[in-house]
């Protein structure tokens, strides 16, 4: 043991002085290493950094093409403000919205009568005492098989409220989500469908019935549709109008799968983020920012403070 002892001993020795051996020093006439770059990789570094004193102008327009429908072809393009098409993504503005949106349309007409409302005698069923029965009131009782009933509901008001300024903001939001993801298509005015002229006439002659036509509108729309890539593979599209248009509107309700049409008095929040795809009119779009920029417009009557920003100035025609 002892043996063995000492032999490990003097390993562990000859471990300790082989690192502790210097290294081999460097010849004089060797250069020291340098990291060089090759030619093909040199690039003048950015300059990243900004004086405190130059001013920082952010941007404060984006570009908005202007397409014909349905061929997509664009026909100009315009500047709009940042604050009506490229905010930042709120959450919680948009759950706001969405949850007031659908408190104010339920209806809150749920009824229930008490037993002081049920028709019937309200008279004692039987004594209280000598029946040799648990004591008894009136048959209206919550308990009994056609009496009122306890804690029921009656019609009330689910509505809440949120600040003007922040619903406006959540559609400006909206908008500018599908602005960002290339969702938001918008077309000139007097978005409608254009349908076949063949088969405008014999709809006119009365020469197809009621199911030829739907039938064909739903196959003509679908084929149009999956082209373009709007369909229900696609996540549907929302087209939106200032008023109701003939074509557009009952393809789209016999093509309800592939999509909707909506006027712009019935478009929510909730409406920009469900489907999709946005398709609107420009002049829709200008309705629906007006309508809801109250947070960027100032009550106060002071000069250059307080006025909406601009949108909608051409660039290209």
């Amino acid at each position: 043991m002892a043996g063995k002892g000492m032999k490990g001993l003097s390993e562990a020795m000859r471990g300790i002085s082989l690192a502790a051996q210097p290294c081999r020093a460097v010849p004089a006439r060797q250069a020291p290493l340098t990291c060089r770059r090759m030619m093909a990789t040199e690039a003048p570094l950015p300059n990243i950094t900004r004086s405190v004193t130059d001013p920082w102008e952010p941007a404060t327009t984006v570009p908005l093409t202007i397409h014909s429908f349905p061929s997509l072809e664009p026909r100009s393009l315009e500047s709009w403000s940042t604050k009506h098409l490229y905010l930042p993504l709120r959450r919680d503005i948009l759950h706001l919205a969405v949850v007031f949106e659908g408190d104010s349309t339920r209806q809150g007409t749920a009824f229930a009568k008490t037993r002081w409302e049920v028709a019937g005698s309200h008279k004692k069923v039987r004594p209280q005492k000598g029946s040799g029965r648990a004591r008894l009131g009136t048959k209206q009782a919550p308990h009994l098989r056609g009496g009122g009933k306890a804690h029921g509901p009656r019609p009330r008001d689910f509505s809440t409220k949120l600040n003007r300024k922040v619903y406006d903001l959540a559609w400006r939001t909206a908008l500018s989500y599908r602005y960002r993801k290339g969702e938001l298509v918008v077309t000139e005015d007097g978005l409608d469908l254009p349908l076949p002229d063949d088969f405008l006439e014999l709809v006119q002659s009365n020469l197809l019935g009621r199911e030829l036509e739907d039938g064909f509108i739903s196959k003509y729309v679908g084929q149009m549709m999956e082209a373009m890539q709007w369909g229900k593979e696609h996540g549907r599209t929302t087209f939106i109008t200032g008023d109701k248009r003939a074509n557009l509107f009952t393809a789209m309700e016999i093509a309800g799968e592939n999509g909707r049409a909506l006027e712009l008095d019935d478009v929510d929040v909730k409406d920009l983020l469900e489907t999709g795809r946005i398709v609107i009119e420009r002049q829709a779009l200008k309705e629906m920012i007006k309508m809801h920029q109250s947070d960027l417009v100032s009550r106060v009557g002071v000069k250059g403070l307080g006025q909406a920003p601009k949108s909608g100035q051409p660039l290209v025609q």
